[in-house]
């Protein structure tokens, strides 16, 4: 029975280990101290993302990340590339759609130069007009690997489709077009309204200080300070921005490639229901989807569901590359699982089974301390508050097989889901 199987427990190194505090000027700073390793992951987090581009300037967000890295008053890209790499550390930088993210590794040695680094690529970026140049080319040849990569288009092109009138629809890197018409001015605009103290957030994870991190906080980045009148506000998502399709597409692929996925409003009291069925549903060799479609069936080599949180809505999606003679009998598969019992009526094992494999996965990204700053993060955007890994792990062991049953039906019900398929062809 489930109860002679325990869930996993947080280890002790994940408690008590985090701070919080506030600049003067309104940024906030979360250290979290991991003693028994040597490096420092540095990140800046900026409530910015795609779904905030001009509506002109599909891909500026990303763009920007991009572009931080091409010089400052100080320091050529060359040097900054130079003044990380001789301390033994890396740069690097995400876009999605609701955040951006600007970060770096040293070695706890190494932790002033490193951070006074990474506060000069966020402060004082002068953009020359040479390297923004160039670097439009590296993004055009990044859209191009994403439109020679099925697996990630159809998903760029299913969110479009999704959300034909809304910014949740743009793709993360825009069109090559876009990219071409970005300027100057276009980007001293973005950062004068996005890069500011009060949408900011810096973490700090691993061998630090708390009252070190503030100190250097204070003094790399606590000049910095938001323009008067700056107002900006998030176009929100309402339910008639989601339009349901079903749609058959003819692509230079050799393997049909299938999304099916809907978008229903943010409930949180289903946030940890969501990941437990998302866990059972299509999360790993034993999930459901898998063991039908793959190890049953051999009806597909990839197979798997996702569940995404976004500020105002949650999207659901469920992926699968099979045979273009095999697309009906797997659309045909996937619908029947989405309303079996299996999912509402779950069986108490299976519910304990994801929930351990959940847990798993929770405290094994704990280990690694980039993982552990996004996760940070990603708690402060969504919840506004760092949440414990004690209390992560209580709310996943809360969770019943009532609540997964819950949760399948509003994620069944709320709104129609949507078929995108790639079938060979020209």
């Amino acid at each position: 029975m489930a109860k002679d199987n325990p869930l996993p427990s947080v280890p002790s190194f994940s408690k008590g280990s985090v701070h919080q505090g506030v600049l003067d000027n309104g940024l906030r700073i979360v250290t979290d101290a991991v003693p028994y390793v040597q490096s420092i992951t540095l990140g800046i987090q900026i409530d910015a993302g795609s779904r905030d581009d001009p509506e002109h300037s599909p891909g500026l967000a990303h763009f920007i990340e991009h572009a931080v890295f091409k010089g400052t008053t100080r320091r050529t890209y060359i040097d900054i590339a130079r003044n990380i790499e001789k301390n033994g550390g890396y740069l690097d930088a995400y876009t999605t759609k609701e955040n951006t993210c600007i970060y770096l590794r040293c070695l706890a040695e190494h932790l002033e130069p490193s951070f006074e680094l990474l506060a000069d690529l966020v402060c004082d970026p002068i953009f020359p007009p040479e390297e923004i140049d160039k670097e439009k080319e590296v993004v055009i040849e990044e859209i191009s690997s994403v439109n020679d990569t099925p697996e990630e288009l159809i998903f760029e092109e299913f969110d479009l489709l999704s959300f034909p009138c809304h910014p949740l629809g743009k793709p993360i890197l825009g069109t090559e077009k876009s990219v071409e018409q970005i300027t100057d001015e276009n980007l001293k605009n973005f950062m004068r309204q996005h890069y500011v103290p009060r949408k900011m957030l810096l973490t700090a994870t691993g061998n630090v200080s708390h009252d070190e991190i503030m100190r250097l906080s204070a003094r790399f980045l606590g000049p910095l300070v938001e323009t008067a009148g700056n107002e900006y506000v998030r176009q929100p998502f309402l339910a008639e921005h989601y339009t349901p399709f079903t749609l058959t597409l003819k692509k230079q692929v050799y393997q049909a490639q299938i999304v099916l996925g809907t978008a229903i409003a943010r409930h949180d009291p289903l946030f940890y229901s969501l990941m437990v069925l998302n866990s059972m549903l299509g999360n790993g060799m034993s999930s459901l989807l898998n063991l039908e479609l793959r190890e049953k069936r051999g009806l597909a080599y990839n197979v798997y569901s996702s569940v995404t949180f976004f500020d105002d809505l949650t999207a659901i999606n469920i992926y699968a590359g099979t045979d273009s003679n095999k697309v009906k009998v797997t659309l045909e598969l996937v619908k029947e699982l989405l309303q079996s019992d299996a999912l509402q009526h779950p069986d108490p094992e299976e519910v304990h089974a994801a929930k351990t494999k959940l847990l798993g996965s929770h405290i094994m990204g704990m280990e690694k301390m980039t993982r552990r700053m996004s996760q940070t993060a990603s708690d402060l955007s969504y919840f506004g508050r760092y949440i414990e890994p004690a209390e992560k792990t209580a709310a996943i062991e809360a969770v019943t097989t009532e609540d997964i049953a819950k949760a399948a039906i509003r994620m069944l019900h709320d709104t129609p889901y949507s078929t995108l398929v790639y079938k060979p062809g020209r």
